[in-house]
């Protein structure tokens, strides 16, 4: 398929790549503004409690402090940080400051001062008088007759019940799941749960603000949603959309963390009081406790089926911890389930459900994945343990009970992402070919079930079945705008957000594919609200799908555009006419060059600029599929998990640049091994967090995992761009399930609790021999 393309489905040098290497890209603290203030936060020590007193004014007299600001000077409007559609299905929970303080790291105070010395200064001799609150820090806790209730303010909105801390509550049934498993020859309970992680991006949160020679307010900031950014702002602010400019430089990464509204709001508020630019900049250790990580989720499962193999039903009851602000919290958990419930389509009944519970611990937040991994761990494990009960290889199990190509699924129709999905048949699907190459590349009949030892240590291999989505259907929307140069290059302008991912440069393909020109003749221009066209943002593995189908779009309305004005000058009729190469010609021997039909419009003949803009909003969510394979060796002595090798084929249609494509599953799937194996959030008894920094808080290293193949297995998704689907978040839903697997089939031990660190392995291991 992709031979009859010229640039998409290539791997072509990032537009980018270049300037990275050298150190050339500009981030947000690059920005040199030398007069700009700096703002730091006062956070609160205390999981729960509430602000009695602050005292300020000795800090307001040390040299250099240009103002204190408390909750006092704050308009108090609720609002949610989550950078989703509007409205927002997360409760407005949310306040730029406070009386009352939720967990350990909520911000008490705004200083603003001239230098970063003077603004620690500040915050040092502030003093604050507090009612301690009794604090929930268990999410089993939260919902008991009796539990402080976190939030009990009366202007937040949106909250399911918060006299029982439930931010959130989903219920959904496909048949009578009660009735069906009576019918059922096995059916398996069991209870797994998987803690939370951080995101760990190298750049710091951070923002810079100022006012513009006319009185408008400009943000630069490392943000995945610029334009969800400028309309929360201008919601919290009381400022018009139309006064705000926000403005994405390059992003030292985000995984979702960066899809919140976290320090924009401080700097803004700062700029707009002082009139003076602000700057703000998170430590390692406020990123880690006072931004987002990744919701902890516990899921009772319960599977039923035959003794042939065929699961009847399925049950999925949860509990998600969102920390103590609600953002993300419906629909991460909602994802949990549909992205990974439709998987198994052959079933006669499903039931998935849960609360999503407040507790007095960092807010939870979008996370690569977004809740699929969560979901997948206890789904597949339990599918797993299934077929050891009815003697039947797992592998095997997953295969014939899965969806395929031109199959559907009720449940995608059923649930969406805080309200209804779509209906939507598999129109492209090569998931029978990811598990026959990665069962072939891991050796999976020659190694499963033979326990291979040497002295204490003991082999295994265990796999795991995944899909996603392309985007949220009939909500998310994404626009471009091309425009012609009389040298025949073109800039595209877009709202889409490149996190390092590649998106300016896969964009670009897609709009030279169209106008058959170089790679190079394509400068990309991406996310500005000022410029750019309107774009939802790089989240739900949305950018190459919804974002790409609108350059495509607005690629061939230019060159319709084009068609029309050659027409003209070469007086042929348009079905005359063909574009090859920057080139267009006629039958019957006449041609222009593209450079050449731009000069003459826009200097001397019908003179115009040539531009056009589409948009687009999918009407489903084609996902990719991808089959993981997990080779692991255990110490019976230590615990100690070694992971000797991890395969992960994927099915993303047509990799519209393969080597980016394989990159985001390579980064994906390592991200996904950390969290099984050692990535652990420890908190304090206050609730305080105590791993805020990459010495205390393990991400992985090439040092950490073996062998780790990631490969592409070719599908054509006829509504996608050039055939693509999505590739950036897949990789991340494996590794947790593939790796208990591995881990069962090696030593018996079933580990239902993520991640799996070698205490607890090694206490099953004692339990086993007791």
């Amino acid at each position: 398929m992709t031979d009859s393309f010229v640039t998409v489905g290539k791997p072509k040098r990032k537009v980018d790549g270049l300037a990275i290497v050298r150190g050339k890209p500009v981030y947000t603290p690059d920005y040199d503004m030398p007069d700009a203030l700096v703002v730091k936060l006062l956070r609160s020590p205390h999981a729960h409690a509430l602000v009695k007193n602050i005292e300020t004014e000795q800090a307001k007299l040390i040299n250099d402090v240009v103002d204190i600001f408390t909750f006092s000077d704050v308009e108090r409007i609720p609002y949610t940080r989550a950078g989703q559609g509007y409205p927002e299905p997360s409760p407005y929970d949310t306040f730029l400051l406070d009386r009352k303080v939720r967990y350990v790291g909520d911000p008490v105070a705004i200083v603003a001062a001239k230098t970063e010395k003077a603004a620690k200064d500040a915050l040092r001799n502030i003093k604050v008088e507090y009612e301690i609150l009794d604090a929930v820090l268990e999410m089993k806790e939260a919902t008991k007759e009796g539990a402080p209730i976190i939030h009990d303010e009366s202007e937040c909105a949106g909250v399911y019940d918060k006299s029982r801390n439930i931010a959130a509550h989903y219920e959904m049934d496909l048949g009578d799941v009660e009735e069906t498993l009576k019918t059922c020859d096995v059916v398996i309970e069991r209870t797994y749960h998987i803690d939370t992680q951080l995101h760990a991006a190298l750049e710091p949160h951070n923002a810079l603000t100022y006012l513009d020679s006319v009185g408008r307010l400009i943000v630069i900031t490392s943000t995945q949603v610029p334009f969800h950014c400028r309309r929360i702002l201008s919601h919290i602010l009381n400022k018009p959309i139309a006064d705000i400019r926000v403005i994405k430089p390059r992003i030292g990464g985000g995984f979702g963390g960066k899809q919140s509204v976290i320090v924009e709001p401080y700097a803004a508020f700062v700029t707009l009081r002082t009139g003076k630019p602000a700057r703000i900049t998170y430590t390692r250790e406020e990123v880690s406790m006072a931004t987002n990580i990744r919701h902890e989720m516990s899921f009772d499962v319960t599977v039923g089926a035959m003794k042939d193999g065929k699961i009847k039903a399925i049950s999925l009851n949860g509990m998600s911890n969102t920390g103590a602000y609600g953002e993300h919290s419906l629909t991460t958990f909602m994802v949990s389930g549909s992205k990974t419930l439709p998987l198994y389509n052959k079933v006669e009944a499903v039931h998935f459900g849960g609360d999503i519970v407040y507790t007095n611990l960092p807010p939870a937040g979008a996370y690569r994945g977004y809740g699929a991994p969560q979901g997948l761990f206890p789904l597949d494990c339990a599918i797993d343990e299934l077929a050891y009960e009815i003697k039947m290889d797992p592998l095997k199990l997953k295969e014939v009970n899965s969806i395929r190509e031109g199959e559907t699924s009720p449940i995608f129709e059923i649930m969406g992402e805080g309200r209804e999905g779509v209906p939507q048949t598999i129109k492209s699907c090569k998931l029978q070919e990811c598990i026959d190459l990665g069962k072939n590349e891991i050796g999976w009949e020659s190694k499963r079930g033979k326990k291979i030892r040497n002295g204490s240590k003991v082999r295994g291999v265990g796999c795991a079945l995944a899909m996603q989505g392309s985007g949220i259907p009939k909500v998310d929307m994404g626009a471009a705008t091309i425009k012609m140069n009389e040298d025949g290059s073109f800039n595209l302008l877009v709202g889409a957000t490149d996190l390092g991912t590649g998106s300016d440069t896969i964009l670009a393909q897609i709009a030279a594919e169209v106008l058959t020109v170089p790679l190079e003749r394509v400068i990309v221009y991406s996310s500005d609200t000022d410029i750019t066209p309107f774009d939802v943002g790089a989240y739900a593995s949305s950018t190459t799908y919804v974002s790409g189908n609108a350059v495509r779009l607005a690629a061939e309305k230019v060159k319709d555009r084009l068609f029309e004005l050659a027409g003209k000058y070469l007086e042929r009729s348009v079905s005359e006419l063909s574009l090859q190469s920057g080139i267009i010609t006629c039958k019957d021997g006449p041609s222009v060059s593209l450079s050449e039909l731009c000069t003459v419009h826009m200097y001397t003949f019908n003179q115009q600029q040539i531009s056009e803009s589409a948009s687009f909003v999918g009407e489903e969510s084609p996902p990719p599929f991808a089959a993981s394979f997990a080779e692991v060796e255990v110490d019976t002595d230590t615990g100690k998990i070694t992971l000797l090798n991890f395969v992960s084929y994927a099915d993303c249609g047509v990799a519209l640049n393969p080597i980016q494509a394989i990159g985001q599953l390579e980064g994906a799937s390592m991200q996904g091994i950390g969290w099984a194996l050692f990535e652990d959030i420890i908190y304090g008894k206050n609730g305080r967090m105590l791993t805020n920094d990459f010495f205390t808080y393990k991400v992985p290293s090439r040092m950490d995992y073996g062998k780790l193949t990631c490969r592409l297995v070719d599908s054509y998704e006829p509504t996608g761009p050039f055939g693509a689907k999505s590739i950036g978040e897949i990789g991340i839903d494996t590794p947790i399930p593939a790796i208990a697997n591995a881990i069962f089939d090696a030593t018996g031990i079933r580990l239902r609790h993520a991640p799996f660190k070698s205490e607890r392995v090694l206490f099953e291991i004692l339990n086993m021999e007791v």
